[in-house]
């Protein structure tokens, strides 16, 4: 919801050009209360608002607008003004917002940077998208071991405005190697000792990020190690920067919407839901949404083999919806537990077996459990015992055929290099219904046929009213 508070009260400031108020406006408030409070007004009023902030809180408020307004600004503004903005923005940051142009917007401002941002800009679009370092920044503050605490000081405070953070201060040799990190707060710890070295002062053992990682593993490396900020580093150890905390926590958001749409059986959208195009939408959802109907046919496939039986024993049919219900919704808990513990690294692919064996003994205790309501169901529907012992049996079976496909599934998809969400829930589910009334089936006539009561029914149903159970 757009935030009109302010609206009437900017649009008279900008009507009168009241410079004074605008300026207070723009420096009153925290950079990202101001962006929401200029929500509704034009990229051309935005703009005209911002040009009376100076040039580092312009490009903190720039930041915090959505991206469809930034791209709005930046290709509708006079480019030599757009440039000295990007110029400021956060080197990340700046690629993210220049992918998305117009390349010919993109043509027209490049070369209006100075010289080593538009080098900057042009060696980080080259990394690969999902990759660390397409999200990191090269603002990073490097000191050399051999500094005393007291030099360290005096060249970070002539760096301190060039960086993003300064939680971290890492420490390399004369050609970039990465040797040992030192935080602020050790190194003001050590002010007491103004004489000592870095070298002496910092932590060796550092977590660190290869530049063509993974994100969503630097991210796990990140909460596993709790860091506020790691280093990204190249082949020879030589640092090319840092991914921040809030990086980080961005990429966990794409990283977790992602799995939520493939767990779905929903192909992952490029664009947020109301910026996806709706005949894309349907494609996204329509390629998984024909292989789970396929799966469905498959069923129906499996009900016609058995339709003498069931014309047979028309009991049969009160049944399936319960019976393939209880699979596929266990075998979709299990694939969502397994996914998830796969995610968070709770789970290795060297774990299988023990899983398998947790799956087994959960399968065997909830399917027990499902057997006897299901039992005391069947004996009142149909006061029989036989159709009980059938809804039992295979209910126990079913259930630990959807705990084993459910947990294990996930994992094969893993060890043949593809992501587990793939084997999304419905798709496991689809699996198990054919299997459920495979199952359903054999254990109804073995048992039907190891007893007294297999008479046939005198009152046998259509088969195709079995269809209306799907």
């Amino acid at each position: 919801m757009v935030n009109t508070l302010y609206l009437p009260e900017l649009r008279e400031m900008l009507a009168e050009n009241n410079a004074d108020e605008m300026r207070e406006f723009c420096t009153a408030l925290h950079p990202a209360r101001t962006a929401e409070f200029m929500e509704g007004l034009t990229a051309d009023e935005a703009w005209r608002v911002l040009q009376h902030a100076d040039a580092e809180t312009r490009e903190e408020i720039f930041g915090y607008f959505d991206e469809d307004k930034q791209l709005e600004i930046l290709e509708s503004q006079d480019r030599q003004e757009i440039a000295g903005l990007v110029a400021e923005m956060p080197p990340d940051d700046r690629v993210d917002l220049l992918q998305e142009a117009d390349d010919t917007i993109v043509e027209e401002i490049l070369p209006l940077l100075p010289t080593d941002e538009r080098r900057d800009y042009l060696r980080l679009r080259e990394y690969p998208e999902g990759v660390a370092g397409a999200v990191m920044t090269t603002e990073v503050a490097k000191l050399g071991d051999g500094l005393t605490v007291k030099q360290a000081l005096e060249e970070l405070g002539r760096q301190a405005e060039e960086l993003e953070t300064i939680y971290y201060l890492y420490v390399v040799d004369e050609t970039d190697h990465l040797r040992g990190v030192v935080s602020a707060r050790q190194l003001v710890s050590a002010m007491t000792h103004p004489e000592t070295r870095l070298g002496e002062l910092m932590e060796t053992d550092v977590a660190a990020a290869n530049v063509l990682d993974d994100q969503e593993e630097v991210a796990q490396k990140v909460a596993r190690f709790d860091l506020l900020a790691i280093p990204v580093v190249d082949d020879e150890h030589r640092m090319l920067g840092i991914i921040t905390h809030d990086d980080v926590i961005d990429v966990m958001r794409e990283e977790a919407t992602e799995d939520a749409h493939r767990i779905a059986a929903v192909n992952p959208l490029e664009e947020s839901y109301m910026k996806t195009p709706v005949f894309t939408l349907s494609w996204k959802r329509g390629v998984w949404l024909t292989i789970l109907f396929v799966f469905a046919l498959l069923t129906a496939f499996a009900l016609q083999h058995f339709e003498t039986d069931i014309q047979s024993y028309t009991w049969l049919v009160l049944f399936i919806p319960l019976v393939i219900s209880s699979g596929g919704n266990t075998g979709n808990q299990s694939a969502t537990l397994i996914i998830t513990a796969m995610a968070t690294k709770d789970i290795e692919l060297r774990d299988w077996l023990l899983v398998v064996r947790r799956e087994l003994a959960t399968g065997l205790l909830l399917g027990g459990f499902l057997a006897l309501i299901g039992f005391v169901a069947a004996i009142i529907l149909t006061q029989e015992v036989v159709p009980s012992v059938v809804v039992a049996v295979t209910l126990v079976l079913v259930v630990i055929c959807g705990t084993l496909f459910g947990s294990v599934l996930p994992l094969m998809f893993k060890r043949l290099g593809l992501d587990p969400a793939l084997m999304s829930s419905p798709f496991v589910a689809g699996i198990i219904d054919i299997l459920g009334i495979v199952i359903y089936m054999r254990v109804a006539l073995l048992l039907m046929s190891m007893t007294d009561g297999g008479v046939p029914d005198p009152n046998p149903v259509e088969t195709s009213s079995l269809f209306f159970f799907r």
